[in-house]
């Protein structure tokens, strides 16, 4: 028997809408905050960059209870986005549990001694305390933008400079005529770069640390990425967490065909990409690399660097001059814009320091068992801190909490000692191994999942409509008020 609760969403975006679904539709009393106007979360206009679209194909980055309209291209655009998540809002009556401009301050035990949390809420009309029996902490990993300050800056906009993070390039004429420097090398700087030559700039020129492996929407111009990386057989070249003797055995005898593959998969990029001719060879094993930091290949990205019109230099900005941008090689670089597309904080900053040193490592690994729970702090989960290639699917669950501890401590060692890429991003990044992250929700829930023809299930990306039917056979519950 479960007891209705209070339950507060933290956050109005994708993961955010998600959770606030399956509280509600369970009987629980749903509060949704979001500090923002609106809902979306990095998929809201105002922090939205011209012609951003999603990486995963629309039959992967969505609910399992509802499709992306037809008429969406496979990669959809912002604002289609945006209009998908506020049409699931009204559709589920979540836009009704929401309320926007409302910023978590702060948040600490009850002091009534009720379980759940004591949260300080800022809006414009002012601040106040609320009591919930759990939190559901939904902000996500694209929260808060990062930060550089680096000296000179007073000059640079003294003589007309801008420097914004790539959430506030949301306007395409801000470019026109003008000289534009992007910082990194993300999807998102290399995303803004391209934009920026389409429209007009005088120059573009992005600085990056190092040159990294980049996908193709299509794969030799003919072969949709997702039929390549999106499927089981793929995943399984990477050793897991947990596996028996016999699979690692299995894994060193396959280890030629497995190097095989990935040398022909380099090959194959840098031939499509003139990796060569655009002096941007990564110096690392793609293997190496795969995780979620491995981002699409901007279409027309290394055309336009092969060709000039956008100049690539390996480096980071060291200072700012009145009108241009010093590297750290010492070239100088006119500028009129500046754009940081650095990524964004990792952290929970409202948690008092005490939990939060119990949910981050010093060597920022975050201890979540599934990337959902932590035994440490009770009445709390997270929900979208799971980064992925594809859409993560998230059920309640309650295991016991030895058996979280042991799960968290295995985790922690894969990811530091086993396999070091898994670390990125505090340890929260799932792919490649997305497969076997559904695999264990879906058994900690007790779902039912029924396996299409092998070859199907090997070769073929996941399919949402599937993952609904295993969700649908899970134990379900009402609250009782």
């Amino acid at each position: 028997m479960v007891s209705q609760k209070q339950v507060c969403v933290i956050g109005a975006g994708v993961s955010g809408l998600a959770a606030a679904k399956a509280f509600a539709a369970r009987g629980h009393k749903v509060t949704v905050v979001e500090k923002s106007a609106d809902l979306g979360g990095v998929w809201e206009p105002a922090r939205t960059y011209p012609d951003v679209q999603t990486q995963s194909p629309k039959d992967l980055y969505r609910y399992t209870d509802k499709a992306m309209p037809d008429t969406y291209p496979e990669w959809p655009k912002g604002p289609q986005v945006h209009a998908y998540l506020a049409d699931y809002a009204r559709s589920h009556g979540i836009d009704r549990l929401m309320r926007f401009n409302t910023t978590v301050a702060a948040m600490d035990r009850r002091a009534d001694g009720k379980p759940g949390w004591s949260l300080e809420l800022v809006t414009p009309n002012g601040t106040r305390r609320e009591e919930f029996g759990f939190v559901a902490i939904c902000t996500g990993q694209f929260n808060e933008p990062q930060t550089l300050s680096l000296p000179g800056e007073d000059a640079f906009k003294t003589q007309g400079g801008r420097i914004l993070h790539s959430s506030g390039y949301n306007d395409a004429t801000l470019a026109k005529g003008r000289q534009v420097v992007v910082l990194g090398g993300s999807k998102s700087a290399t995303d803004i770069a391209v934009n920026a030559a389409n429209s007009g700039a005088a120059e573009v020129t992005i600085v990056y640390r190092e040159p990294v492996w980049r996908v193709p929407y299509f794969i030799g111009g003919l072969v949709n990425f997702k039929r390549i990386l999106y499927i089981r057989a793929q995943e399984e070249m990477f050793q897991g967490w947990g596996i028996s003797p016999l699979s690692r055995l299995a894994h060193t005898i396959a280890r030629p065909v497995v190097w095989a593959n990935w040398r022909g998969l380099e090959s194959l990029l840098k031939a499509q990409f003139k990796l060569g001719k655009c002096k941007m060879v990564p110096e690392t094993r793609i293997e190496d690399d795969v995780n979620c930091s491995v981002p699409i290949a901007t279409p027309d990205f290394f055309p336009m660097v092969a060709h000039g019109r956008i100049r690539a230099i390996r480096g980071t900005f060291d200072h700012y001059e009145s009108n241009s941008i010093v590297m750290s090689n010492g070239e100088r670089v006119g500028a009129d814009i500046a754009v940081l597309a650095i990524g964004y904080k990792l952290g929970v900053p409202f948690l008092p320091a005490a939990y939060r040193a119990r949910l981050v490592d010093p060597d920022g690994q975050y201890r979540l068992y599934r990337l959902i729970a932590n035994p440490d702090l009770p009445d709390m989960g997270f929900v979208g801190f799971n980064s992925s290639f594809c859409t993560v699917l998230c059920a309640d669950h309650q295991p016991t909490e030895r058996e979280m501890r042991d799960n968290i401590e295995m985790m922690l060692h894969f990811k530091r000692a086993e396999r070091p890429a898994a670390g990125v991003y505090g340890g929260l990044c799932v792919a490649p191994y997305h497969y076997k992250h559904f695999d264990e929700l879906l058994a900690d829930i007790g779902a039912t999942r029924r396996r299409r023809n092998p070859l199907a299930e090997k070769f073929t990306p996941p399919d949402a409509d599937a993952y609904a039917q295993f969700l649908a056979s899970a134990p379900d519950y009402r609250v009782v008020a």
